[in-house]
């Protein structure tokens, strides 16, 4: 199963983002889409998984959630928002840490590209930094990767080039 996770597209979807996310078997969004628009969009090109983010209103969060535990061949993601950094997760995320033992932590809210491994709570954080038009980001980047035979494997991360405002 190939995976396309983004974040932060603050209701901007353009042809680079959608080429990037060709073949993938599901897209993840890991909040401030923006607008069901974006993900009506994002829908046309494979089954979508969205939480909300802090500045989607009203309609978006009636939609999707908050954040969502994904169970896929032995793996466990939980994908929220906002969860601070490794070392210095918000309680919200620290509670559910704890709750669900996940081996990844899927956020954005940083609009920064980071993977990296949290020995403390024994899972990989996973940020695919942001691919909208809006933030201090310089390059618009998302994620892809792999679930097969219960592993997570080839993840890259795709530049989709200079943020334009």
């Amino acid at each position: 199963m190939k995976i396309g996770l983004l974040s932060d597209t603050h209701n901007y979807l353009d042809d680079s983002i959608l080429d990037a996310l060709k073949g993938v078997d599901e897209i993840w969004h890991a909040g401030d889409i923006g607008s069901l628009r974006i993900a009506d969009q994002l829908k046309l090109a494979a089954p979508l998984r969205v939480v909300y983010g802090n500045i989607d209103d009203h309609q978006v969060r009636t939609e999707w959630p908050e954040y969502e535990v994904i169970d896929i061949d032995g793996n466990r993601f939980l994908m929220i928002h906002i969860a601070g950094r490794v070392g210095s997760y918000n309680p919200r995320v620290r509670a559910l840490i704890k709750e669900f033992q996940p081996g990844f932590l899927i956020c954005g809210h940083s609009h920064i590209l980071k993977v990296q491994f949290d020995k403390r709570f024994n899972l990989l954080y996973v940020n695919p930094g942001a691919v909208g038009q809006h933030g201090f980001h310089v390059v618009r980047t998302l994620i892809t990767f792999d679930i097969l035979e219960g592993k997570v494997t080839n993840m890259k991360a795709v530049e989709l080039g200079r943020r334009g405002r």
